[in-house]
């Protein structure tokens, strides 16, 4: 029995140690984007991969290491925690960044150049066209 237990912990922790590899792949590929892009929105796309990617899989990663690792008196309680804050992460950062995006545009603070379509702005043609 406490061989499996073994197994089971020794593959929670290389789950973990990928994650926190994938976690960090997202930041570089979100750090070049950021750097790369040509406006606003498109930067905007970049960041919010560098949140979630790199911000809520490597917390995933930690947590699972967290409870595969034996040396910790208190690992349910990191577990917990970091799976907590990894929702939060994951709840938070999409809105904030729809968020930001919204009010930029509707403060044309910057321009949607080159642009197939503007929903945004259909949205707000309609709107003006009610009242």
């Amino acid at each position: 029995m406490s061989n499996l237990i073994d197994i089971v912990d020794w593959a929670l922790v290389i789950i973990g140690e990928v994650l926190v590899s994938i976690g960090v792949f997202c930041s570089i590929v979100a750090a070049i984007g950021m750097l790369r892009f040509p406006n606003f929105f498109v930067r905007l796309h970049a960041a919010t991969i560098g949140s979630i990617g790199g911000g809520f899989v490597p917390i995933i990663g930690a947590a699972l290491i967290a409870l595969g690792s034996d040396f910790l008196d208190y690992k349910w309680l990191f577990f917990g925690s970091l799976v907590i804050t990894a929702f939060i992460v994951m709840l938070v950062s999409p809105a904030g960044s729809h968020a930001l995006a919204r009010a930029t545009h509707r403060a044309k603070v910057a321009p949607v150049e080159p642009k197939v379509t503007d929903h945004l702005e259909e949205d707000k043609n309609k709107e003006s066209e009610k009242t």
